[in-house]
């Protein structure tokens, strides 16, 4: 009986925390379109790339993202653009959310080396849940057997549509990368019970420095190590990530820690392992993240696979590339 009441009161607290964050990728620079409409056509052509996070498999219920997307540089117009399909569930009760972007950026020069990305996209997503899936309190007896029905009553919809919108601003060269982005333009309402529940203006600000080492003769791409930063402001919600990616092609390792003490809202969320293999127009990664929170000994971690392919159909042009990892 304790373990089953243990059990609905951490899903009632990862629902409130769930309710209170968008999904969150460890490799957020493999989904950069979902990082910040500038990173649209941050390719030297077409870029095509996929993400898959399964998360907490020691708690009951599916905690699961996917992503698909697809950008193009267009030289002559200095323009990027994009679109973006996200599919996330969340707990027994299949909270779904579908996101669909359309994005665009634009390219220009500041001084001599630097270049500023401004970016923005119009976003329509679609909020569900399954009611017939959640259990609660009322539903359990003494001897720990579930009936059937309880005294919550059901959404009279199930499904919520909103149309959204973010902008964002990126400064770059060939070694120092920051921006930022403002998300949830519009606040979107995700209530079923036809009252107010607006989800509030989310910030995110990023950047980094990618030192390159000498390298030797012949060698194409030199050995380089990039020091990069994530930080989160959404509502009461603070989180801060700090991460190094070491690549000597093809290969990739990196280490993040997510949520750095004293800056975070809570304690630290997450330790966040990288491996992967970069080649010249294909990328595959895996990371996974150990969880130092206070749900160390339930969740189990979360995995997360990503996979991106670049490619031209044109004569190949001059490019200036971002420097920020792709993984």
């Amino acid at each position: 009986m304790l373990g089953i009441l243990n059990i609905i009161g951490l899903l009632i607290i990862i629902n409130l925390c769930i309710r209170g964050q968008d999904p969150q990728f460890t490799q957020f620079y493999s989904v950069p379109l979902y990082l910040g409409p500038s990173f649209a056509g941050a390719t030297q052509q077409h870029r095509i790339s996929a993400c898959y996070r399964s998360q907490w498999l020691g708690i009951p219920g599916n905690y699961n993202t996917y992503t698909v997307a697809y950008d193009r540089y267009y030289t002559p117009y200095n323009s990027g653009m994009g679109i973006l399909f996200m599919r996330d569930e969340a707990g027994s009760g299949k909270l779904g959310y579908i996101y669909f972007s359309v994005l665009y950026s634009y390219d220009f020069n500041i001084f001599q080396t630097w270049h500023v990305r401004p970016g923005l996209s119009f976003i329509y997503n679609v909020y569900s849940l399954d009611f017939s899936k959640l259990f609660f309190s009322d539903q359990i007896n003494s001897d720990g057997i579930m009936a059937a029905k309880g005294l919550a009553v059901p959404p009279t919809n199930d499904m919520r549509g909103n149309i959204d919108g973010s902008v964002s601003g990126l400064i770059y060269n060939d070694k120092i990368w920051f921006g930022s982005t403002i998300d949830h333009l519009l606040r979107p309402n995700m209530s079923f019970y036809g009252d107010k529940s607006n989800i509030p203006l989310k910030y995110t600000f990023y950047g980094g420095i990618k030192l390159v080492s000498k390298g030797r003769l012949l060698k194409p791409v030199d050995e380089s190590i990039s020091i990069a930063y994530l930080y989160r402001i959404l509502g009461d919600y603070r989180q801060f990530d700090l991460g190094l990616y070491w690549l000597n092609p093809p290969l990739v390792l990196g280490i993040w820690y997510r949520g750095i003490p004293m800056i975070n809202s809570q304690r630290g969320d997450a330790v966040a392992f990288l491996a992967g293999v970069k080649m010249y127009k294909l990328s595959f990664a895996y990371s996974y993240d150990f969880t130092v929170s206070n749900l160390i000994n339930s969740t189990r971690g979360a995995h997360e696979l990503s996979l991106i392919f670049e490619f031209r159909t044109e004569k190949k042009k001059k490019f200036h590339a971002i420097p920020c990892p792709e993984f």
